[in-house]
C-alpha cells in the first residue's frame, strides 16, 4: 500500500467541490414553485371534491406585512346564521408557498354559535393565503389575502 501525498491546495480544492455539489444539489430544485402548485391544488381539489369554489360569504384577516412568518396571526371568519339548516360545516387554511399547503382545518357544526376561528400560522415564504369554508349545503365560499414575509419558516429539508 502505498501513501498518496495530497497537497494543501488539492486537499481544498476536492473539500471545496464536494460543498459546492451538495449544496447545490440541496438548493436547486428546479420546479419548486410547481411542486408547490401542485401540492395547493391537490388539497383544495381534497377539501371541494372539486366543486366550484367561489369568493364571499369569507373574511381572511392576516397582517398584509410579516416580519417573521413563525408566528403570523390570522383570524376567519364566515357569514353565517349558524343554524340547524344554515351553518357553516369547516374552514381551511392553506398557504400557496408551505412545504405542506395545509395551515388549519376547524370543523363546526350549528352549536358553535358563531363562524370564526383565531390562530397563529407558520407561513414559509410570501404568497398567498387561503381560507375555504364548507357550509352545509356543499357550497365552498374563500377568500384570499396576499402576505408578504421578510423571515420565512417552514424550512425543513426534504419536504417540497
Amino acid at each position: 500500500m502505498t501513501a498518496r501525498i495530497t497537497t494543501r491546495r488539492q486537499f481544498l480544492t476536492l473539500v471545496s467541490g464536494a460543498l459546492v455539489a451538495g449544496g447545490a444539489a440541496a438548493q436547486l430544485e428546479p420546479n419548486i414553485q410547481a411542486l408547490r402548485a401542485a401540492a395547493l391544488e391537490a388539497a383544495i381539489r381534497k377539501i371541494t371534491g372539486g366543486k366550484p369554489v367561489r369568493a364571499g360569504k369569507v373574511k381572511l384577516q392576516v397582517p398584509p406585512l410579516v416580519d417573521n412568518g413563525n408566528t403570523v396571526p390570522l383570524s376567519v371568519s364566515v357569514q353565517s346564521p349558524m343554524t340547524a339548516a344554515d351553518h357553516v360545516a369547516a374552514i381551511h387554511v392553506l398557504t400557496e408557498k408551505n412545504p405542506q399547503p395545509y395551515v388549519v382545518s376547524a370543523y363546526l357544526g350549528p352549536r358553535a354559535g358563531r363562524a370564526s376561528i383565531t390562530t397563529r400560522a407558520r407561513i414559509a415564504d410570501t404568497g398567498k393565503v387561503i381560507a375555504i369554508a364548507q357550509l352545509s349545503d356543499g357550497s365552498f365560499w374563500s377568500d384570499t389575502v396576499a402576505v408578504v414575509v421578510t423571515l420565512s419558516a417552514c424550512l425543513e429539508d426534504g419536504l417540497i
